[in-house]
């Protein structure tokens, strides 16, 4: 059974997860309100992705020396005002001003809940505790954003972001029920949190986050005209393809986690291989609708294979100014998101077609599987290392 304090996060991280995402079903209705482009009201999806890159190392060294469970009450509390704001939101700019602060929520509040999920249980399941926070925001993607869009449309799109109000204020009482109190902050000031991420080792991890989100988000931003001018399938096939894919993500990242628990860096290197494979079987099998859904799924559930073990990573080696890791992680996460649908579009712009983006994408998971496997060929990190036998 799901302990309470991990289901407590999750239950936030699925509604941080809602409102991150759901905007992007919601852009037609936005824009018709306000009166602007489809593409200006896009801006609010880059300007959030924007605000937990910024707002990750300022309102992590913020939130350090508090108790661990007063940080993340007071994280949910800016999430659940900065909803309110964008369910009032008279114009546009008062809208991405909402969304900007409400992201500054974000990346802290995953990068402490994951210390936080990981010092709860025993040293043998803490990939899996972190894996099971992560859940609700896979959740949100296969049920969070589709019903928040079904909500949006017909009841108009602020009935979405009062639904999130709501969200936020249950996580935030059953965070302040269910979370032990003798959790504290990192003490030791800002200069002992900014030499650990001068090391290398921390890094490093970071940098191979940044690198499986650019992967996925090189082609994962640009699935539907994928699916439809490449693979075939109709609008409703899309969205059917989209649910399978999510529930890809949602089991990939229970099954990272429960792996990772019993070598770390066997599942962070076996991941990245698998991707580059599965990727250059994706190019191949595009044209064909049923193997490409298959592999459309096993890959979806190899990406979020990732998101936990690399967490883990990153809050072992900084296992002394852990917070501000661990919340700049998320930041590099995004940081790959934005990137990912960059070089997808500067690739497509530049002439290349959407079967090459897989390739495009194979290439970025190779030089992240490189990249991890110089900590194992340095002797820094062994294969077999889970967190059982690492550091604590």
């Amino acid at each position: 059974m799901l302990p309470l304090p991990i289901l407590a996060l999750a239950v936030a991280s699925f509604g941080i997860g809602t409102t991150e995402f759901v905007i992007m079903g919601l852009l037609p209705e936005v824009a018709r309100d306000f009166a602007v482009t489809i593409p200006q009201a896009g801006h609010l999806v880059s300007g959030y992705a924007m605000g937990v890159v910024i707002g990750a190392p300022i309102v992590a060294m913020a939130t350090a020396p508090l108790p661990r469970k007063t940080a993340l009450l007071a994280l949910m509390a800016v999430f659940t005002l900065g909803n309110l704001a964008c369910a009032l939101a008279p114009a546009y700019w008062p809208l991405m001003a909402a969304r900007v602060a409400t992201a500054f929520a974000h990346g802290a509040f995953f990068g402490i809940g994951a210390i936080v999920a990981r010092d709860l249980v025993p040293k043998e399941k803490r990939t899996q505790a972190v894996s099971l926070m992560f859940a609700g925001l896979t959740l949100a993607n296969v049920l969070g954003v589709p019903l928040g869009t079904a909500l949006g449309q017909a009841l108009g799109w602020r009935a979405t972001f009062w639904a999130v109000v709501g969200i936020g204020l249950a996580a935030g009482a059953a965070i302040a029920f269910a979370l032990p109190s003798g959790m504290p902050g990192t003490r030791g000031g800002l200069a002992k949190e900014f030499r650990a991420l001068g090391r290398w080792p921390v890094l490093r991890p970071m940098l191979v986050s940044t690198l499986s989100s650019v992967s996925f988000f090189t082609v994962f931003t640009y699935i539907a005209p994928f699916l439809t001018g490449v693979t075939g399938l109709t609008p409703g096939g899309v969205t059917g393809a989209l649910f399978a894919a999510g529930v890809g993500l949602t089991v990939g990242n229970l099954a990272g986690g429960w792996l990772a628990d019993r070598s770390l860096m066997g599942t962070v290197l076996g991941s990245f291989a698998a991707l580059v494979v599965m990727l250059l079987i994706l190019a191949l099998v595009a044209p064909h609708a049923v193997p490409a859904l298959a592999v459309l799924v096993l890959w979806s559930a190899l990406a979020f294979a990732l998101v936990s073990p690399l967490q883990v990573w990153v809050v072992e080696a900084a296992s002394d100014a852990p917070n501000l890791a661990s919340t700049l992680n998320q930041g590099a996460f995004n940081l790959g998101n934005a990137t990912g649908a960059w070089l997808g579009g500067t690739a497509l712009t530049l002439g290349a077609g959407y079967r090459e983006l897989p390739i495009l994408a194979a290439a970025v998971s190779f030089l992240g599987l490189g990249l991890a496997a110089t900590a194992v060929l340095r002797g820094k990190e062994k294969p077999s290392l889970s967190l059982a036998q690492g550091r604590s």
